[in-house]
């Protein structure tokens, strides 16, 4: 099974390092030294990392044959995707790959259905799941253990704890004190 585990950024510096937007909680493992990773577009790889280290808080590669800035700026928006045994599952209990989550039953703590997981969606500060519901409507639930508190993947379900107006707009609480003047 493929999965994707990072994008790469912008080249930085003169010697074909790059950034890279990370997209594992398993960095250390699927983008160390001597990895070599499929692309998309695939033309570009496969990459092997020669090298890795964290600058100012972003990770740094360096992939063989890519010696210079210009090369390092063609790799730009490409894809890295690490070959993984659909078993294996990720060390930390609270963590859990992608395809384990697609396709998970998403109902309330009460037992109420919501809808699906269709999609997990990666945005810097948190993750999404992107739910669909019977009515073939979507709902984006942030994946964060306050509002996720189970994932049960021997009943293939997710529980959420939903605060209110996630799930019904109608339900919202302002939650501003100001008062318009």
């Amino acid at each position: 099974m493929q999965l994707v585990v990072a994008r790469i950024g912008r080249a930085h510096g003169i010697k074909g390092e790059v950034t890279v937007e990370v997209r594992t909680d398993e960095p250390e493992l699927r983008l160390a030294p001597g990895a070599v990773l499929a692309t998309e577009p695939s033309s570009v790889g496969p990459l092997t990392i020669t090298t890795g280290r964290v600058h100012s808080g972003r990770l740094l590669l360096r992939f063989e044959g890519v010696g210079d800035r210009t090369a390092a700026e063609a790799l730009r928006n490409t894809l890295l995707i690490a070959e993984v045994d659909p078993e294996e599952v990720p060390e930390d209990p609270e963590e859990f790959y992608d395809h384990q989550l697609i396709d998970l039953d998403v109902v309330t703590r009460d037992g109420t259905a919501v809808g699906r997981i269709r999609e997990v969606s990666h945005l810097p500060y948190q993750d999404l799941l992107i739910v669909e519901r019977p009515d073939g409507s979507e709902v984006m639930i942030p994946f964060v253990a306050e509002i996720v508190p189970e994932i049960d993947l021997e009943e293939q379900r997710a529980v959420i704890d939903p605060p209110p107006g996630l799930l019904d707009e109608s339900q919202a609480e302002i939650a501003s004190g100001r008062e318009d003047s």
